[in-house]
């Protein structure tokens, strides 16, 4: 169960680094990195920041970018966060697959609905 502190927390390491990974991808064109949810430890000295890569194909590459570069975002993290955490969390960056996840789901759905064209309908039908 996630306290009140920790979601506030929460929320605040996720608007930051979304800011910050903005201004990162504004360099390089066609490519979107946004923060989905993050994630703190009870004792808020860890932070886990699920991203979500757009587009999808590069997501590996980004991440390992990210990660490596993990020292250097926690730092700008810090100097914006200051006046309202005494401590900077340890960062570590995941990989939020959700929507390809669904994507996906979605992509199955469609090709049933292309193999048994109709029969959907039909079951409509005899439902009613």
């Amino acid at each position: 169960m996630e306290t009140t502190r920790q979601a506030k927390i929460s929320r605040l390491l996720q608007k930051e680094l979304s800011e910050i990974f903005r201004m990162q991808t504004a360099k390089l064109r066609g490519v979107l990195v946004s923060v989905s949810a993050v994630r703190v430890s009870p004792d808020l000295s860890i932070a886990r920041a699920y991203l979500s890569v757009f587009p999808s194909d590069k997501a590996k590459e980004i991440l390992d970018s990210i990660n490596h570069n993990a020292k250097t975002i926690r730092y700008e993290l810090a100097q914006k966060v200051r006046y309202q955490l005494r401590k900077t969390p340890e960062l570590a960056f995941y990989l939020d697959d959700s929507l390809d996840y669904l994507e996906n789901i979605d992509n199955l759905l469609n090709q049933d609905k292309m193999a048994h064209p109709g029969h959907h309908d039909e079951e409509a039908s005899d439902e009613a």
